[in-house]
């Protein structure tokens, strides 16, 4: 009977990587557009918008899954004023997939503890959706379950400092 060696990298399961990511925020076509994607282009740290992306240590999941807040329909002008003046705009959080990492505005931030697909779900269903920008926004929203998932607190502030 042969014995069977395994060493301890083989019993250990690969950890989930976690990247927070930043794009223009959308904007009406015309003049708020080309104001939003100028400010992007500048950097303008306060005018993008953030979200998680998880990149599955499994092999059966080849593409990463980004989960992010926004509001239910962004590019309306109505939505757009309301949220800026400050009141509470109903908001969504989604989740799609990527093929690959964004090649720029993309930072890895860590490695979750456990499934971190999963854990991301169950923050999404614990999530608030009356967004309000400043208060309850994707700012919030990233920091949020990049804590949930690896411990680190306020990652966007220790990414701005950078």
């Amino acid at each position: 009977m042969s014995a069977l060696l395994f060493t301890k990298s083989t019993l250990t399961r690969s950890k989930d990587e976690v990247y927070v990511a930043a794009v223009a925020l959308r904007a009406t076509k015309g003049p708020a557009q080309l104001l939003m994607s100028t400010a992007y282009s500048l950097s303008v740290w306060d005018l993008q918008h953030f979200m998680v992306i998880i990149k599955p240590s499994s092999p059966l999941l080849s593409q990463a899954i980004v989960f992010d807040f926004q509001p239910e329909d962004p590019e309306n002008i109505y939505t757009a004023l309301a949220a800026l003046s400050g009141r509470a705009v109903p908001g969504v959080v989604l989740t799609r997939k990527l093929r690959k990492l964004p090649r720029s505005r993309c930072w890895f931030v860590g490695y979750a503890e456990g499934n971190a697909v999963d854990k991301a779900y169950d923050f999404n269903n614990t999530w608030e959706v009356d967004l309000r920008i400043g208060l309850h926004d994707c700012r919030d929203y990233t920091n949020g379950l990049v804590e949930q998932l690896t411990g680190e607190k306020l990652v966007l502030e220790h990414l701005r400092r950078r």
